[in-house]
């Protein structure tokens, strides 16, 4: 069973305290779409200030909308278009201040003003990425970066 944890030492520690939940929330589960649900779910209870969080799955050469929390979102995403495109064809890491400044950014949820992209990489291959959205321009920074990159990672030994 999941307890809600409170979340108040640095930013590094709490990040840290979410990544060992997420191995116990999906260690002993082998079912993708279950893992990626209760890391969406995980992220949406621990981060403060998003409007959306979430998966985009690769289906041949585009992103499609998986589990996630939040608003109904765009389901399909051709590779290179939009900030989860761009992050999916460069297997990068987009982290973008302000999404309106962000050439060919797609807009699924008016409200959202930041976001980061993270490539979700497994054994060298594409699995999808994740998306999260923020209502506050520059809400992620380095470190958000850093730790969610480090939560993916983990995140994609289970998938």
């Amino acid at each position: 069973m999941f307890k809600v944890e409170s979340y108040k030492g640095k930013k590094e520690e709490n990040y840290r305290m979410v990544q060992k939940q997420l191995v116990a929330l999906i260690e002993d589960e082998s079912n993708s779409i279950a893992n990626l649900s209760n890391a969406a779910a995980l992220l949406n209870q621990f981060l403060d200030e998003i409007n959306w969080v979430g998966f985009y799955l690769v289906d041949r050469e585009e992103l499609v909308l998986g589990p996630f929390q939040g608003l109904p979102a765009c389901v399909r995403i051709p590779f290179g278009k939009g900030v989860c495109g761009t992050s999916a064809a460069e297997r990068k890491t987009m982290r973008v201040e302000d999404v309106h400044q962000f050439p060919g950014h797609i807009a699924c949820d008016a409200a959202s003003q930041s976001e980061i992209v993270i490539p979700l990489i497994k054994d060298g291959n594409l699995i999808g990425v994740l998306d999260i959205d923020s209502p506050i321009k520059g809400r992620f920074n380095e470190i958000d970066q850093h730790m969610l990159e480090q939560f993916t990672a983990e995140l994609a030994k289970y998938l």
